[in-house]
């Protein structure tokens, strides 16, 4: 018979490591880009810039809750792009169209009100959206996003195919429009 002196049937998986990932994360969750901890800041989050075109995984809950501008691009491939966003109190997104690029919205933190339609001057499509909810945007459909809380609406977008430059950030909602002036978004 055949000795593993390092197997434990199941359920008994006693002497699995036990790691504090939120303390010090695993080099390993950095591959291939700069090694260690080269990409957290000095209170131990994880740097948000756009890490895009390379293998990635992150918490997308805590890096969206730890966003505090009102767009970044945190990965933007060739046919994709995730961006995090933080809405502040009683601001909106502003309406907009993405002719070619289907879009979608999580919630991870705030509540607010999304409206949807065909045209600018016929929104028909109204929902409250909270924490936890997906939003599906067609392409060439109008919508907005309006945070209706008292707290900063903290959500995550990805658009197919990209629908921003590669490592875009823009720390205001003027900033935003500023750089998107004439590009039709």
């Amino acid at each position: 018979m055949y000795y593993n002196p390092y197997f434990y049937p199941y359920p008994y998986y006693i002497s699995t490591p036990r790691h504090h990932y939120s303390v010090h994360p695993p080099d390993y969750w950095n591959f291939p880009h700069e090694g260690g901890f080269g990409n957290f800041n000095v209170d131990g989050k994880r740097r948000l810039k756009d890490y895009g075109k390379q293998p990635f995984v992150i918490n997308i809950n805590e890096a969206t809750k730890q966003n505090n501008t009102y767009r970044t691009a945190l990965w933007t491939g060739t046919h994709l792009q995730t961006t995090l966003m933080s809405i502040g109190v009683g601001e909106d997104i502003g309406l907009e169209m993405h002719p070619d690029v289907d879009q979608f919205l999580r919630i991870e933190k705030g509540h607010g009100i999304v409206q949807m339609g065909k045209s600018k001057n016929n929104l028909n499509f109204y929902r409250n959206v909270y924490d936890d909810s997906a939003i599906f945007i067609p392409a060439g459909t109008w919508h907005n996003l309006t945070n209706r809380g008292n707290i900063p609406l903290k959500l995550y977008s990805i658009y197919a195919p990209p629908n921003h430059p590669f490592g875009t950030v823009h720390v205001t909602k003027k900033d935003a429009i500023a750089s998107e002036e004439g590009l039709g978004h």
